[in-house]
């Protein structure tokens, strides 16, 4: 019998880097970044003029993707993915370098049971040979030869294109 094959992408989706940037933001600024102010745009678009070239260098800098908080529920419910599907975790870390070394620490800490063999660091998700990619990115989704399932985010929120889950429980749903 053969395995349905699952990447899971990891920002957004598994650690909540949201999380960082309010909590950078207000270290740097003393302003709060509601989730609502950020309903639709990418977090540069949410603040002030003066204030996006700060935000845009936040995933730049060391330590911005260590110790980020876990999504509810992810760990439960990979776990229970594991043991049934083919599972891969999929980063586009490429486009910030500073990443690598955070998030595979990261996911050694909270996703031991995937192996590092199943982690895939890249640019491009096309690349991904799986039966479905969750992501909080619908762009990766274009040319990937699965089906593509957006995690909800705010960021997302006005994408319709594709299936849209809100949470780890309605993955586990779909896929347990």
């Amino acid at each position: 019998m053969t395995k349905t094959r699952i990447a899971v992408d990891m920002d957004e989706v598994i650690a909540d880097s949201i999380a960082r940037f309010q909590e950078w933001y207000a270290h740097e600024f003393g302003l709060e970044m509601t989730l609502a102010q950020l309903r639709g745009k990418n977090f540069h678009d949410a603040v002030a003029p003066e204030h996006q070239l700060a935000l845009r260098g936040y995933p730049n800098r060391p330590g911005f993707f260590k110790d980020l908080p876990l999504m509810a529920d992810s760990q439960r419910v990979l776990r229970e993915l594991s043991r049934r599907h083919e599972l891969f975790i999929a980063s586009a870390a490429m486009e910030f370098p500073n990443s690598f070394l955070d998030k595979y620490e990261w996911l050694q800490q909270h996703f031991s049971f995937i192996p590092w063999r199943n982690v895939v660091f890249c640019g491009d998700k096309s690349i991904l040979n799986a039966d479905f990619l969750i992501d909080d990115n619908a762009f990766n989704f274009d040319n990937f030869r699965g089906e593509g399932i957006l995690f909800d985010a705010p960021h997302n929120a006005l994408e319709t294109r594709c299936r849209r889950v809100h949470s780890w429980q309605e993955i586990g749903a779909i896929f347990l």
